[in-house]
């Protein structure tokens, strides 16, 4: 999950392409902290700068300063929750994960309405198999009718439904990020996966074509079109995915599978 919170989306879902660079957007990631502002007292701002700086640092993998950042915002005003969870990013990226979720629950603690932390903590507790417990940190955050992002906290939820085979569930959340972004390329693969494992290989032909109109094509995206258009019967379009994945990702497991004949 290192990248992942690094770049603030998730989750190690797929292997490069926008799939990766989606994900990163996607996974347990907060929003960047509140820019210090004349309402704020001077301890306040002091704490607001330090945590925008230690965001900055944590953004380019720079964790040691990051702390240093994070820790001086503390001192400067103990009250501060954002500075706290930005902490629990930071010892999460680093595997700390006493200290990531204390760090987590003293953000919620000074104000629990913060639906960034309640997602982020969500995504911690579901990357450390804690998925009842995620859920409902992301209906948390979700109750935040001012939530400026609330498609990450569906996303994420449809994600660690899936780590305890919830399909119903998982299907239901990528749907509701559908419903905020009817062209969410995550939300879309995923349909599109579920739909095809599902045997419902329309459905899943349907979510990849409005995929493809959103996103660029990645080794994954190929492969289920071409085993979709498989199973369909639609050998022209099996044969033009077959080309594209063999011509521009030649070194690419799926490209592997193809040559070798397992479609499953």
């Amino acid at each position: 999950m290192a990248e992942q919170s690094r770049r603030r989306m998730r989750g190690g879902l797929w292997r490069g392409g926008w799939f990766l660079a989606a994900v990163l957007l996607l996974g347990g990631c907060a929003g960047q902290p509140a820019q210090p502002g004349p309402e704020q007292t001077e301890a306040q701002n002091r704490a607001s700068i330090h945590t925008q700086l230690g965001a900055g640092y944590y953004s380019r993998g720079q964790q040691a300063v990051a702390l240093q950042e994070l820790n001086t915002a503390t001192q400067a005003d103990p009250g501060y929750a954002p500075a706290y969870d930005m902490l629990g990013l930071v010892y999460m990226d680093l595997g700390e994960d006493g200290l990531a979720e204390r760090n987590f629950k003293q953000a919620l603690k000074l104000n629990p309405n913060d639906s960034d932390a309640h997602n982020n903590y969500g995504w911690f507790l579901c990357q450390r198999g804690r998925v009842d417990e995620s859920l409902k940190e992301f209906l948390a955050a979700l109750k935040n009718p001012l939530y400026a992002t609330p498609g990450k906290a569906y996303f994420n939820a449809g994600v660690c439904s899936l780590k305890k085979n919830d399909v119903a569930a998982a299907e239901h959340f990528f749907n509701k990020v559908l419903a905020i972004q009817p062209q969410n390329p995550q939300a879309l693969y995923q349909l599109a996966q579920l739909s095809y494992k599902a045997g419902n290989f329309s459905a899943a032909g349907a979510y990849l074509t409005r995929l493809s109109k959103v996103a660029q094509a990645s080794p994954e995206t190929l492969w289920l079109g071409l085993r979709t258009a498989r199973k369909l019967g639609h050998q022209d379009e099996e044969a033009s995915y077959a080309s594209q994945l063999r011509n521009d990702f030649p070194d690419s497991p799926e490209t592997r599978a193809l040559l070798n004949g397992h479609y499953e």
